[in-house]
């Protein structure tokens, strides 16, 4: 399965219990007519994925979606195990460098006053 549209936010690797399982979660808005937030789990070697994102980015991300019970409750996880992330042109712009008015030549007929 997979899921596309653009990052929303990107926290930083937890470390959970005592065995050092690592977790990182990315959330995704996708582009339907009603917008969805959607948050991705990674897990352990996969939370260095994350790294290279920035939030606005456009990302498909593929994803195994996972269930589990514990106490007669039953969960729901999507957990990520690869991106394919494409570079924003808007961001990736730098601006434009601002010029002086002085800096521009007159028009040889023109007339400062």
């Amino acid at each position: 399965m997979e899921v596309k549209g653009k990052v929303k936010v990107v926290n930083a690797t937890e470390e959970v219990g005592t065995n050092y399982f690592k977790k990182r979660l990315v959330v995704v808005e996708t582009t339907e007519t009603y917008p969805q937030l959607i948050p991705i789990e990674f897990i352990q070697d996969k939370c260095g994925l994350l790294d290279g994102l920035q939030i606005g980015q456009d990302v498909t991300i593929y994803i195994n979606l996972r269930g589990s019970e514990y106490k007669g409750r039953y969960y729901v996880q999507l957990q990520g195990w690869k991106i394919d992330a494409t570079i924003n042109p808007v961001s990736n712009m730098q601006p434009p460098l601002p010029t002086s008015p002085q800096s521009a030549p007159l028009p040889a007929d023109d007339l400062p006053f």
